[in-house]
This record gives C-alpha cells, sequence and structure tokens, in this order.
C-alpha cells in the first residue's frame, strides 16, 4: 500500500487539511497542507472553510487551540501520546496561586499551555509576538508562563517586571543548545550567521545574530544575504529552511537537539487517525469559551 496516496485520498473523501509543525519529520512535512510554527498553523486553521476535520501533527496543546477555534470542525491529533513536556509544566493552581500574590498583574500565557491553563488568562501569545503582546498591556508587572527563558527575553525587549509560572518553566530541547558549541562552530564557519530560539537560554541568547521563532527564522534566511546559518533551535525545521533555500547551508548547533514528542508522529498515524477519526480532540464547553477569548486577543493583536 503506497500510504502517502491512501492518505492523500483519504483527505481529499473526508474534506481534511493535515497541518505539521516546523519540527515534524520530513515526510509529515511533505504530506502537510501547510507546515508552520503554532501561530501560522493557528491562523491556517481559522482561514480553512471548506474543510471538515483538521489533522494536526504537531503536540497536544497545537491541536487543542486548533479544536478551540474551530469548534464547528472536527480536531485530530494522531498519536495521543504527543505531549509536550513544558506544556504541562503551568498548572490551574499555579495561575491561582502567582495571581494571589499579583493580584492586579495581567496573566500572560505561551501557546505552549494546555487549555486549562489558557482558561485563566488574560492573553495568549506566542515566541513569535510574545514581545508585542506584553507591550500592548497597560501594566508594568506582567504574569508569563510557562518558559522562563522567553519570559526573561520578554523582559529584556520590554523593560516590564515580569514574573516567571511557573519559577522554573523550561524546553528541554532547546536548553541543549549551550554557546560553547556555537562558539566552536563559529570558529570552523566564520561566515556563518547565528539563529537562536528565545526559548534558549540567556547565555545561548547573547551569542545570537538573530533571534526569533520558528517563523521569524524561516522568513530570516530567506531574506538574510548570508548563506551559512547556525541553528539553535529543534532540528526538524533543517528540512524545511533547506527546501526553501536551497543554495544556503544550515547548521544544527548541537546534534543531539531533538524533540521527541514531535518525532512520535508518523505516516502509518497520521492514516490511522484520519481512517477512524482516532484522538479526537475534546474541550468541555465552559473550559473552550475562556481560553478562546485568550487566543482571539492574541490575534488582535499586531505582530
Amino acid at each position: 500500500m503506497d500510504l502517502t496516496q491512501e492518505i492523500l485520498k483519504l483527505k481529499k473523501e473526508k474534506k481534511a487539511i493535515i497541518l505539521a509543525h516546523n519540527y515534524e519529520r520530513p515526510e509529515v512535512q511533505d504530506i502537510a497542507d501547510y507546515t508552520g510554527d503554532s501561530i501560522e498553523l493557528s491562523r491556517k486553521a481559522m482561514a480553512e472553510k471548506d474543510a471538515e476535520i483538521i489533522v494536526f501533527s504537531a503536540v497536544d496543546f497545537m491541536a487543542e487551540s486548533a479544536a478551540i477555534l474551530n469548534p464547528q470542525k472536527k480536531v485530530l491529533l494522531p498519536c495521543a501520546g504527543a505531549r509536550c513536556p513544558m506544556a504541562q509544566m503551568l498548572t490551574v493552581d499555579e495561575i491561582k496561586r502567582v495571581k494571589a500574590l499579583y493580584p492586579t498583574a495581567p496573566v500572560v500565557v505561551y501557546v505552549n499551555t494546555l487549555a486549562s491553563a489558557k482558561a485563566y488568562s488574560d492573553i495568549c501569545c506566542t515566541s513569535a509576538n510574545a514581545v508585542q503582546v506584553v507591550q500592548s498591556l497597560d501594566a508594568d508587572t506582567v504574569l508569563f508562563g510557562p518558559d522562563r527563558n522567553l519570559g526573561e527575553y520578554v523582559a529584556e525587549k520590554t523593560g516590564k517586571k515580569i514574573v516567571p509560572i511557573p519559577e522554573w518553566g523550561f524546553c528541554p530541547t532547546h536548553l541543549l543548545f549551550q554557546p560553547e558549541d556555537i562558539a566552536v562552530l563559529k570558529l570552523k564557519h566564520p561566515d556563518a550567521t547565528v539563529m537562536v530560539h528565545p526559548e534558549c537560554s540567556s547565555d545561548t541568547r547573547k551569542v545570537a545574530d538573530f533571534i526569533g521563532s520558528t517563523s521569524k527564522m524561516c522568513q530570516y534566511a530567506k531574506e538574510s544575504s548570508f548563506k551559512k546559518f547556525v541553528v539553535c533551535t529543534e532540528e526538524g525545521i533543517l528540512y524545511r529552511l533547506q527546501k526553501e533555500n536551497p543554495a544556503k547551508e544550515f547548521i544544527i548547533a548541537y546534534d543531539g537537539a531533538v524533540c521527541p514528542n514531535m518525532k512520535i508522529t508518523t505516516l502509518e498515524r497520521i492514516y490511522a487517525s484520519l481512517k477512524e477519526n482516532k484522538h479526537l480532540v475534546k474541550i468541555p464547553e465552559s473550559v473552550a469559551q475562556k481560553a478562546r477569548v485568550s487566543l482571539e486577543r492574541m490575534f488582535e493583536v499586531k505582530s
């Protein structure tokens, strides 16, 4: 059986679209209708008026966001085990605890959170627009979670006091990038420019030539006059970068920077999910309503 052809056939029959994050396997990116970061894919999901089913090839919180923003559509997560470890770090109880200490401070949650946490926030953000979202708030102190490193980056850019919730939330993959590894690569490739994701540590961000989300990295790579790039984010993005820029060279700063949760989605699991409507994402309406407000407010901020 030609799995790719079978998936395409099922997709047409069921009026489905397939979305894939930049960190997914190359074959999953190839079969997707759209590839991007969380904000790009959320916009695509909202814009697809004719699709009845959204197959979200990524991790849990992204599929949840698509379901919240598209209540009239079925959203399928090809593998129920595709969970983001950072999203699990921010609980509703932790938000309530810190909010009690700062009752007037707005709560900003990264989209890398579960729907329950989004429902207790004032507004969501992505790594692409976190700075603009925090700047848009009429407050000098902001509660921000769950990624402490992204929060520190936002504080540097806005000058506002960022209170991290939880205190040490992080992305396990992005913490693997170290400035020493980048220094070695710069010695080998002095003509390269360094792109760093804001989820990386402050020490790693300090040696960056460019800091941005995966979508911003893709844009920078296209527009930059540089021909060689050292990349500090999950290795899956190299496939898209190389595909879009065949004449340029991309070097991952750490070979072990692989998110196993993003790689758990396979063509076989996409096929099974689509064929059997497996792993339908369901959000309680009381939660979805509140979370939808925070997501929609995020889209209103110009980035």
